[in-house]
């Protein structure tokens, strides 16, 4: 399951549209000023997601062809896609029960936990030296990257309808640029040691010749916990309310943001007996499920060796490979994209 940011716009529009309904929607003329160091700390945190998925797919079959699992080479796909089908499994399995505690005790505490979580996840995947050892850490790095949905959440409870158009193309900008800079990570800095001996040739280096681009993914997360910890508010509507009691306590006329407005909670049952939820659903995994296993496929395509039918590309080729990929994504949804969909039917273009 590859992370997709298109339902960021399904998870934002009906808060949206029911907030500005029934209380004084902002005049059209008017827009909220862009929570610049919330929105720059939330776009950091939604960055590290896709660099700790992809940063290991240019090094993944030559990891675990160093684990010696077996003698056959044409099994070392089973094995990588088990490894990579780890992580998905496990955010599946929690996305739903990180969204719920979020509803429960904040959005901010679930957030900086799950990207602090994928840090220390990932370094230990950087470390493992055993096929349980790796399946555990990937394991453990989805669980915490289950947060995935209460960042959404979050970007539309800082958001409104005056400013929406402006911070949802940057934030969805964080995948592709991730899908770029995380194969990079990893193409470049595998087997540092041997690589740039004068730079990176320490003991444990070379003891953990995939530690570093593990390492360098894991600081990006820190840098993101640290920033969401400084400038990211709390945006739990029972917890803005009493927050904002108190402001306009000492200071009436304080502005304290978009409207706050209470919703009954929704079992996962009753979100799926929409038709429209249902239908973004089914075709999302369809979707997701084409994107990731082209990945998958593609990467252990380069990395066999010609007579059995690849390329024989080493980690540094795989990673250039995904970088390209991620930059004409990244060109498409920068530059096309805005005008596609301002110019044709949102759900046509889907």
């Amino acid at each position: 399951m590859a992370p997709d940011d298109e339902p960021v716009h399904d998870e934002v529009d009906p808060f949206l549209s029911d907030s500005c309904s029934e209380s004084q929607a902002p005049s059209k003329s008017l827009s909220t000023p862009l929570p610049i160091g919330q929105l720059t700390a939330l776009c950091t945190v939604r960055l590290v997601d896709p660099i700790v998925f992809t940063q290991l797919f240019p090094y993944v079959n030559d990891f675990i062809s160093d684990l010696h699992l077996t003698d056959d080479p044409s099994r070392i796909g089973f094995y990588s896609g088990l490894v990579e089908s780890s992580f998905a499994i496990s955010q599946l399995c929690s996305i739903y029960l990180w969204a719920k505690l979020s509803d429960i005790i904040g959005r901010k505490p679930v957030i900086l936990t799950g990207t602090l979580g994928t840090a220390i996840a990932t370094l230990g995947f950087g470390l493992s030296k055993s096929l349980a050892g790796i399946l555990f850490a990937r394991g453990l790095g989805g669980l915490f990257s289950g947060d995935l949905a209460v960042i959404h959440s979050m970007l539309g409870e800082i958001t409104d309808s005056t400013n929406q158009a402006r911070a949802i193309p940057f934030y969805t900008l964080m995948w592709p640029v991730g899908s770029v800079v995380g194969p990079l990570i990893g193409g470049t800095f595998a087997h540092a040691a041997s690589k740039y001996p004068d730079l990176f040739g320490y003991a444990i280096f070379e003891k953990y010749p995939y530690f570093f681009p593990c390492l360098l993914s894991a600081t990006i997360a820190f840098v993101g916990v640290l920033l969401g910890f400084v400038f990211l508010e709390e945006t739990l509507p029972s917890k803005r309310r009493r927050n904002n009691a108190k402001c306009t306590a000492s200071v009436p006329s304080l502005d304290t943001g978009p409207p706050i407005q209470d919703h009954k909670s929704m079992s996962l049952k009753e979100v799926l007996s929409s038709p429209a939820m249902f239908a973004l659903v089914s075709s999302g995994f369809s979707l997701s499920f084409v994107y990731t296993s082209f990945d998958v496929v593609f990467v252990l395509f380069c990395y066999s060796p010609v007579h059995s039918g690849g390329l024989a590309f080493s980690a540094s080729k795989i990673g250039w490979s995904l970088a390209i990929a991620g930059c004409i994504s990244s060109t498409l949804q920068l530059f096309f994209m805005p005008y596609l969909l301002r110019t044709f039917d949102c759900a046509k273009m889907y």
